[in-house]
């Protein structure tokens, strides 16, 4: 049986040249998604969609194993240790068999999970789910709020109630948060919450998945002048490639609150990412993820583009090393993002330190 996916000559010179020396040894990657393909509902049309789907086309599932063998084919000679979560994006899927997945993967591999929420547990509920699994806290996303919400009126509190805000602070525990609204990073309603969240409930350790989702300049607005008053939330990086973003990101927060993340499985996607009037656009090759002309953020190429297309994940990273070039970031800088700033928050969320000695890699 051969490799989970074919790296190309393309891939190894890339990494070489540009990012393995950027990366330290030891990276903990904050985003990532594991599940199997029998968990995920099978039912059409009963709820809005609420998401794109073009990830879906990346992979079926993503089993613990195919997570170990990503990181050790994206990242030769490095330890990689995950933040594993779920991935029951609809309100469908069997979020309670993918929550003991996870839970019987990070016992098993001794790495970290968060429990992935639904807002309609109650707060003994979600407590009880969080400590019996040993989770270090949530992952919660929109599509699981009421389905009567259009997707463009949805909140924070819609998914990330107060009642289990209220046992995230009790805690100190840790919440990914994939912020909503077609506005992003630089909605106005999405910024008023996030500090509120800040203020109001300060032993959170609320991670801002994406950069906010802040995909193309024009997603940025005045997020970071607004955001300068905070003073603990972080921000993971995964599935981003603006440099724009990134630079803001570090200027307007500073290297100790930035994270590094992949967004695995779907970062496996070979891919160059575009942005054309405030929307991106994924570059992909030709006939790779079937027929993509229904969708927006997709556009095919042939030839000679098609064969330079490496994979999503090294276009973020590099994407990242231009910002922290062009920010003037050390060495002791990266190696915060890629590695200690998120031991330091799962340690102190409850991960024990022996779990730093983990990792896959060669």
């Amino acid at each position: 049986m051969g490799p989970l996916f074919e790296v190309k000559a393309v891939d190894r010179e890339f990494y070489q040249r540009r990012l393995q020396s950027f990366l330290p040894t030891r990276i903990i990657d904050v985003h990532t998604h594991v599940w199997l393909d029998e968990f995920k509902s099978k039912q059409k049309g009963e709820e809005p969609v609420r998401a794109v789907t073009w990830p879906q086309r990346v992979a079926l599932d993503n089993s613990i194993e195919d997570l170990t063998e990503t990181h050790h084919l994206m990242f030769p000679g490095k330890k990689v240790i995950p933040l594993i979560f779920g991935h029951a994006l609809s309100l469908a899927d069997d979020i309670d068999r993918g929550n003991e997945y996870v839970r019987e993967c990070a016992r098993k591999n001794r790495v970290p999970a968060l429990i992935f929420a639904d807002p309609r547990w109650s707060e003994v509920d979600f407590e009880e789910g969080i400590i019996s699994g040993n989770f270090l806290g949530a992952k919660v996303y929109l599509t699981r709020s009421d389905p009567r919400i259009l997707e463009k009126d949805i909140q924070i509190y819609d998914f990330l109630p107060h009642h289990q805000l209220q046992v995230l602070d009790r805690h100190g525990w840790i919440v990914m948060l994939h912020i909503p609204r077609q506005g992003r990073l630089r909605d106005p309603l999405n910024l008023a919450q996030m500090v509120e969240i800040e203020k109001g409930y300060p032993h959170v350790k609320v991670i801002i998945a994406h950069v906010g989702r802040a995909y193309c300049p024009e997603d940025i607005g005045k997020a970071f002048e607004v955001l300068g008053e905070t003073q603990r939330m972080l921000f993971d990086i995964s599935a981003n490639t603006c440099v724009e973003t990134f630079e803001r990101l570090i200027r307007g927060v500073g290297p100790r609150r930035i994270l590094f993340g992949s967004d695995f499985p779907v970062l496996r996607m070979r891919t160059r990412r575009i942005c054309e009037g405030g929307r991106y656009v994924n570059l992909v090759p030709k006939g790779l993820y079937g027929d993509v002309s229904g969708d927006p953020h997709l556009r095919e190429v042939a030839g000679k583009d098609a064969d330079q297309l490496t994979f999503f994940m090294y276009e973020a990273i590099e994407a990242f090393r231009r910002a922290a070039t062009n920010t003037d970031l050390n060495k002791n800088d990266i190696g915060a993002v890629f590695f200690g700033n998120a031991a330091e928050v799962l340690c102190e969320a409850g991960m024990p330190e022996s779990f730093l000695n983990g990792g896959g890699g060669e």
